[in-house]
């Protein structure tokens, strides 16, 4: 007895010492809470102001201004991607005469109390920039076949130009968020919050949140409009769109907790700079106008915007058709914040890759060298496109989201990120086989096309391709994609 318990105490204290030490079975990180989810953007063409609902029998809905700026459409499909084939049915036409009957702006859908509801704006026959908010009820499982009615006209403090509602809930409590021009204020449209006594009813004084201010917020136009509210470790996020509605057209955000009192201005702290806006980089132009949805799994938040493909646009912004509905993830920084990054490029979005054994640490490149690291900013350092293999069917390539046609490759048994010189010995030391993880069948492990049996892996937190053969080898080329 007692030598059995001398062994169990020498376990104990080798164990305990390869824990102290580092010595033994690397250090793993968990499989992440939030997956890689991947789209292919455009959703939709000739679509702004979108608005996507995922709702609890499974299906996602879908809506946006449509370029006559004379109905509401509806689409649905399981999928985000499959919004992009499905149906599209007109569930209200404009009125042929007074209100309601011209630009027929930014509807939203949502589910409230078991019934579905449509904020949209619009203007009159009479007066087409008389634009005002108003209501539409659905009574049915499925809002493309429901029977609608109207419910009239969200009246707020002031008859003036009014629009972009949108409504959410925090700690039971139900709140619609708007735009509107105050006719004490010199400037378009500033952003206001009220409760709700209904759905199509406001109650006690709105509170004014923003006005448009800051240079980024003024540019052809004074604007802040378009709020979408986003949740998460007990803040309220509010992001807006702000300036004109062309190149200039940029995402800004406020935060406030969730236990404060929202209809008090001073529990909102606005930020100083634009938290999304055009990309030269990915030919991305005048990104606004978002909602926010969830992936297909649950477990990743969508970013749902419009923006353009092209900075020049001939005549008023307005007429101009081309603003395509597009989405992509929302990744958290570690002070809890969200960060939007860049308006990808179009086609595939790009994914982000975690050290298996140092959950923090992302693939990044910086100064075009490949490395781990944590808190990565820009955030688009360390998101990569998976492209077909620039060498071969059955691989693939990692293209940098931030600089388009540039790729991870080896050299010297180092990775680098280096625009593809259309080269065969390019392509060869940019493609890689995917393999399972190699300490992690769950993550994933890159393996050299042109170099067979050698992985990229991290050393120092720098990127090689080498022949992994101890276990910490395996960990270091070992990663999640998120």
């Amino acid at each position: 007895m007692r030598r059995n318990a001398v062994r169990l105490l020498m376990a104990v204290l080798v164990a305990l010492a390869a824990v102290l030490t580092g010595v033994g079975t690397p250090a793993q990180a968990a499989v992440p809470d939030s997956p890689a989810v991947t789209y292919t953007n455009p959703i939709a063409e000739k679509r702004a102001d979108p608005h996507i609902f995922k709702h609890t029998d499974g299906f996602y809905y879908f809506t946006a201004t449509v370029p006559e700026y004379d109905r509401i459409v509806l689409r649905r499909a399981t999928t985000i991607q499959g919004l992009s084939t499905a149906q599209e049915v007109t569930i209200w036409t404009k009125h042929t005469s007074g209100i309601m009957g011209a630009h027929i702006w930014a509807p939203e859908i949502h589910f409230i109390d078991g019934k579905w509801y449509v904020y949209f704006a619009a203007g009159a026959t009479n007066d087409i920039w008389a634009i005002r908010m108003y209501v539409l009820e659905g009574t049915g499982a499925n809002p493309l076949t429901a029977t609608w009615t109207e419910k009239g006209q969200i009246k707020t403090t002031w008859e003036t130009f009014s629009l972009d509602a949108t409504t959410f809930v925090v700690n039971g409590v139900r709140y619609l968020a708007w735009a509107q021009r105050n006719p004490a204020e010199n400037n378009n449209t500033s952003l206001f919050l009220a409760k709700m006594a209904n759905p199509w009813t406001i109650t006690g004084t709105p509170a004014e949140l923003s006005q448009p201010t800051l240079s980024w917020e003024t540019i052809g136009f004074k604007v802040n409009e378009g709020p979408a509210v986003i949740q998460r470790g007990g803040k309220v996020f509010m992001t807006y769109s702000a300036s004109a509605t062309d190149a200039n057209y940029c995402l800004g955000m406020l935060t406030a907790s969730a236990s404060s009192d929202l209809t008090n201005p001073a529990s909102w702290t606005k930020g100083t700079q634009p938290v999304f806006k055009s990309s030269d980089a990915t030919s991305q132009y005048g990104p606004g106008h978002n909602s926010f949805t969830v992936s297909e799994d649950g477990k990743s938040d969508i970013l749902v915007y419009h923006d353009r493909s092209y900075k020049q646009i001939s005549g008023d912004p307005l007429n101009d058709p081309n603003r395509r509905t597009r989405v992509q993830k929302v990744y958290w920084k570690a002070d809890g914040t969200p960060d939007f990054g860049i308006p990808v490029a179009d086609g595939v979005t790009p994914q982000r890759f975690s050290s298996y054994n140092f959950a923090d640490r992302f693939i990044r490149h910086w100064e075009y060298r490949a490395r781990i690291e944590a808190n990565v900013s820009p955030l688009a350092d360390s998101q990569f496109r998976v492209v077909p293999g620039l060498a071969g069917s059955g691989t693939v390539s990692l293209e940098a989201a931030n600089f388009p046609g540039y790729y991870l490759r080896h050299k010297n048994s180092e990775v680098w990120v280096e625009k593809n010189d259309g080269t065969a010995q390019f392509a060869s030391d940019a493609t890689f086989h995917t393999r399972a993880g190699l300490a992690d069948s769950a993550g994933i492990s890159y393996e050299s096309y042109n170099l067979p049996g050698r992985y990229i892996r991290h050393y120092n937190y720098l990127l090689y391709v080498q022949t992994p053969s101890t276990a910490t080898d395996r960990a270091d080329a070992t990663y999640y994609a998120q």
